[in-house]
């Protein structure tokens, strides 16, 4: 690299972007979040350099606050995986299911992770039907809200999932929101349960959805898909049918994660 850099005539390298990079690759090498103290004393930084370096990269997405003044990667380090290409393992494998479901059902079809207290849109397939819900890549919607938020919430444990209600407020986004703590919590456990959580108009009024569970065998990471539309293409008469092909998907993803 130091040779590269001697025959670029007017480049100067940035010590500042080595850190960060530095910084990240830690994160990748090491697995698991990190505070501010381990990683100077890991990098042999001075503290208050990594102190300002890591709550830049959180202002900006690309880390995330884990808990116990820990740090994580963000959503944003997924958003940019997603425009460099379909290179994750997660986003490649379950972009075909989700253009399927959206073929077959003509509804709107989601990829999400769990990031702190939102459920964020790392991918999507809304190509086949003329009216489209705006939902974009990288997208982070309260984790408290709707089906895909329970199901995520109904990966974790029953002591995590009670820490995070006495935390948290819920929401009343429409006349159908559940704020009642205790019945939300049993909403968690019946999609745990059943392996699907539907969502009546709770999030937006006028749209229904379906969300299930991706058990995709990585520790700390809750992933679902969802599916969503107008009250009019997800009627009564079609949420059985609709909620026992998404949870069919649901099965050949895990396996298509457990085979390997």
């Amino acid at each position: 690299m130091k040779n590269k850099t001697k025959m670029n005539i007017g480049f100067k390298r940035v010590p500042a972007i080595d850190k960060c990079f530095a910084i990240l690759e830690l994160f990748v090498r090491l697995k698991k979040p990190l505070g501010v103290s381990e990683i100077a004393k890991k990098l042999n930084y001075n503290k208050s350099t990594v102190f300002n370096m890591v709550h830049t990269l959180n202002d900006l997405g690309v880390l995330e606050k884990s808990g116990e003044n820990k740090f994580q990667f963000g959503m944003q380090i997924y958003t940019l995986g997603k425009a460099a290409g379909r290179s994750s393992e997660l986003i490649s494998t379950v972009h075909p299911y989700l253009e399927k479901i959206n073929q077959e059902t003509k509804l709107s079809a989601f990829l999400g992770i769990r990031s702190g207290m939102r459920a964020v849109i790392i991918d999507k397939a809304d190509t086949a039907f003329d009216i489209k819900l705006y939902s974009e890549i990288g997208m982070r919607i309260p984790l408290l809200a709707g089906a895909g938020g329970r199901v995520l919430l109904a990966q974790l444990s029953e002591a995590e999932v009670d820490d995070i209600l006495s935390k948290n407020k819920l929401e009343k986004f429409t006349p159908n929101s559940c704020v009642n703590k205790n019945k939300y919590k049993e909403m968690v456990k019946k999609a745990r349960r059943d392996g699907i959580a539907t969502d009546m108009e709770e999030y937006i009024e006028g749209i229904r959805g379906f969300a299930v569970p991706l058990n995709i065998n990585r520790a700390n990471t809750q992933a679902a898909i969802w599916a969503v539309g107008l009250k009019r293409q997800i009627t009564d008469e079609t949420i059985p049918r609709y909620s026992a092909y998404l949870k069919k998907i649901a099965k050949d993803i895990e396996i298509r994660f457990t085979s390997g």
